[in-house]
């Protein structure tokens, strides 16, 4: 790589003897996981290497650590691997070595040179504000200082994004979201129980990449991510639009790999890409391991009944949906299929894809 800055995230890439192939590697990963054709990893690469290294604040709140625990969940070299050394992280609680005064010197220290990222793992408590310090300082007061000069903020975890598990009913904390109480900038979620590690990461690096947000939907959550549901991308997919589904998780047609519809699996309401970009580097997710899915990516889920119980659908209108489908199994797989596939038309014509020409960064 080319001679950069030293705060350059090229020259961090060199340090750390990250080769020019693994980093053109790493920038195709960028481009396909941003659907950019393959011209665009040399723009990609340019401007990661000229891209100042961002100073990275994050923030532990009402949480169980399970998202820092996602994210070290990282093989090299992998975008994961990647993008921590791209990233200067000035303060973390569960990584940082520091402790104590020095901690809270380092996090005052990094929002004083400014232009920082403001990361958030955990719900915050309003209930009461001694449910929930650091160093003496209330989540909420600690939050809305931080967020005060930060050039963006990122809510990791359902609990961040949505309330997660500590605002289950009945909520005794008075639990609440990142963006219940930031209003003056945008906030960028990130949500999932655990999220996946590359889909933390791959915001940072859109960030570093574009100098720019990515594109969210209505609930915030970046599109390239949460464009399309779990159900729409699964392996499993085409037993649904048969009827085919286990009835149980030991039966002939769990054993044949079925659907899990009946099971309880939340794929067809739960935006995420656990069916794609998968976990552990890719190994699995948990349809592909015999579960279905929670919906942890989706707002409330704690509360959204048992998780083995199966979605509710409406059946006044399904004969008119499959017209002459036979069979009540068949019915059931090709009426939620046409419901699914015009809410993925609906969703993929909303999304406005980035151009190589947006790679550009405007001086």
């Amino acid at each position: 790589m080319e001679s950069q800055s030293k705060n350059a995230v090229g020259a961090a890439l060199e340090a750390a003897g990250v080769s020019r192939r693994e980093f053109l590697g790493f920038c195709a990963t960028l481009a396909a996981a941003y659907s950019l054709p393959g011209t665009a990893v040399d723009a990609i690469a340019a401007a990661l290497e000229k891209a100042p290294r961002a100073s990275v604040i994050w923030l532990s709140f009402q949480e169980c650590t399970g998202c820092t625990e996602s994210l070290t969940r990282s093989h090299s070299p992998t975008v994961e691997g990647l993008i921590l050394e791209q990233v200067s992280l000035d303060y973390h609680h569960t990584l940082q070595a520091a402790s104590g005064e020095a901690a809270e010197h380092a996090r005052e220290e990094a929002m004083r040179a400014g232009s920082y990222l403001l990361v958030v793992d955990g719900s915050v408590p309003l209930g009461n504000p001694g449910f929930s310090t650091i160093a003496g300082v209330s989540n909420v007061d600690m939050l809305m200082e931080t967020a005060k000069d930060a050039a963006a903020v990122i809510a990791v975890g359902t609990c961040a994004a949505y309330g997660g598990l500590p605002a289950a009913l009945p909520n005794p904390t008075g639990a609440v979201s990142v963006s219940h109480l930031i209003k003056d900038k945008p906030v960028i979620n990130v949500p999932g129980c655990p999220p996946i590690p590359v889909v933390i990461t791959g915001v940072l690096a859109h960030f570093l990449t574009f100098g720019t947000l990515p594109e969210l939907d209505h609930l915030g959550r970046p599109k390239v991510f949460y464009g399309e549901s779990i159900h729409d991308r699964c392996y499993r997919r085409p037993f649904y639009d048969q009827g085919k589904f286990a009835e149980t998780f030991d039966d002939e047609g769990a054993r044949k790999g079925w659907c899990l519809y009946k099971l309880g699996c939340k794929g067809p309401v739960t935006y995420n890409a656990c069916a794609t970009t998968k976990w552990n580097d890719g190994v699995s997710f948990p349809i592909q391991s015999g579960h279905g899915c929670l919906g942890c990516s989706e707002p409330g889920f704690w509360d959204q009944g048992p998780f083995y119980k199966a979605l509710s659908m409406p059946t006044a209108s399904m004969q008119k949906a499959v017209g002459a489908a036979v069979g009540a199994g068949v019915a059931i797989g090709a009426a939620m299929a046409i419901r699914n596939k015009a809410a993925m038309t609906a969703a993929k014509a909303a999304h406005e894809p980035v151009r190589v020409e947006d790679l550009e960064r405007k001086s």
